[in-house]
């Protein structure tokens, strides 16, 4: 088996204990040479000045490639462009756009009256100011606000057609769910990179929640095992082996890269690559 190419994603920090703790996920991660490394936005664009914060110390002082998230919430079009002027100025060009999750609490995505209206607009105007290397967001099980699954796919090729360059999929728990998913959009005619999005499962309870609000399956197989782990105290070894079969079976089906969701806890993301044969470069140090 082939070693995948690598990327993770990390969300900013909201206090000193949780800046460390990024840090030493970035440490821990960094010596397996990711192409990228991406930071979130908060639900509602909660943690704007954090985003811009973290990628800029990011990019300063990790020495890898940093992609930003930017989303439409709650922002005009100034203040969504200006924040995408302000990553540039920091040296990063790469935008992971979106058009974002409400704030808590509201009934559903509203677009600022000043605002981007939905994620193509932002592409479009993050193209038309030119020399970003935009990424977007793709859904392989169908995303909560889609009519159906050619819904999804649809509207991914009017995110490529509009300026991305490449999609990070929300995550999912069987091969079967990506690799229908890519058959569809190859069918669609899109010929972009399409990277499936891959969550360890550091705390089950947390992942079933976060699955139902994003419209993720959850096969009952995958309930049944972690509900017999907990009564046995394997939930750690069950997530390793689960996420470590579903990278493999990916690459068993010609995925040659990875985006892992690694929630600023770097143990079963680092054990998961390593399983994959994705190790620490000789010679690379660790950030400092």
């Amino acid at each position: 088996m082939t070693a995948p190419a690598i990327s993770f994603e990390f969300f900013p920090p909201q206090s000193l204990a949780a800046s460390f703790r990024l840090w030493d996920t970035v440490q821990a991660l960094a010596p397996l040479q990711p192409r990228f490394v991406s930071v979130t936005y908060g639900a509602g664009g909660t943690t704007r000045d954090l985003t811009r914060d973290a990628v800029a110390t990011l990019h300063k002082s990790s020495g890898l490639p940093v992609a930003a998230h930017l989303t439409c919430v709650d922002a005009t079009r100034e203040e969504t462009l200006g924040i995408a002027r302000d990553f540039a100025a920091a040296g990063v060009k790469d935008i992971v756009a979106l058009r974002g999750d409400p704030p808590k609490g509201s009934d559903g995505f509203v677009a600022h009256p000043d605002g981007f209206a939905s994620s193509i607009e932002l592409i479009e105007a993050l193209r038309d100011a030119g020399d970003f290397n935009i990424r977007v967001g793709a859904y392989p099980d169908i995303h909560p606000e889609a009519k159906d699954a050619q819904a999804d796919v649809t509207y991914l090729k009017r995110k490529f057609d509009a300026g991305a360059s490449e999609a990070l999929t929300q995550f999912f728990f069987e091969a079967e769910t990506f690799f229908r998913f890519r058959d569809a959009c190859e069918k669609a005619g899109i010929d972009a990179p399409v990277i499936p999005g891959i969550l360890p499962i550091e705390n089950w309870k947390g992942a079933a929640r976060f699955a139902k609000s994003c419209g993720t399956h959850i096969p009952d197989w995958v309930v049944d095992a972690f509900e017999k782990a907990e009564r046995d105290g394997r939930e750690d070894l069950l997530a390793t082996a689960i996420c470590t079969e579903l990278c493999s079976d990916l690459i068993d089906g010609d995925v040659d890269s990875l985006h892992f969701y690694t929630l600023n806890r770097p143990e079963l993301t680092r054990d998961v690559c390593h399983a994959l044969g994705v190790t620490p470069k000789v010679g690379l140090k660790n950030v400092a």
